[in-house]
């Protein structure tokens, strides 16, 4: 499997991105959706709705919740396929030369949920 690139969906769109698929499940601000050039939004892969808000309501800004947030989310991707099939069908036909690019809102490049599903695409790939 090609490398997966990580960016937020208020970058300009580049050549090199490749398939790009939006993973929110919240549509982001200030964007219109024909200027963000997606080729899919896969919002079933996006974490659940609770468990979204039980990491943004830690004082911290989540880095004191990060870890248990990531090992819940992964979680939450392993036990429904259904909800993840087709992010699966988008990186197993990525290729070196048209990768994928997983696009988010979040404002934290260090910490984000597009991190946890590229860790957890490439568990599926091996």
């Amino acid at each position: 499997m090609p490398p997966i690139h990580l960016k937020r969906i208020y970058e300009d769109s580049a050549a090199g991105d490749g398939t790009r698929v939006l993973i929110d499940r919240l549509w982001p601000r200030g964007i219109k959706k024909e200027a963000a050039k997606l080729d899919a939004w896969c919002k079933s892969a996006a974490p659940s709705n609770d468990l979204r808000k039980w990491y943004h309501a830690d004082p911290s800004g989540g880095e004191d919740r990060w870890e248990e947030f990531r090992q819940r989310y992964l979680a939450e991707l392993d036990a429904d396929a259904d909800s993840t099939a087709e992010i699966c069908e988008l990186a197993a036909a990525a290729t070196n030369r048209k990768p994928l690019t997983l696009l988010y809102a979040a404002r934290s490049e260090e910490r984000n949920h597009a991190m946890v599903v590229r860790e957890w695409l490439e568990r599926q790939a091996h």
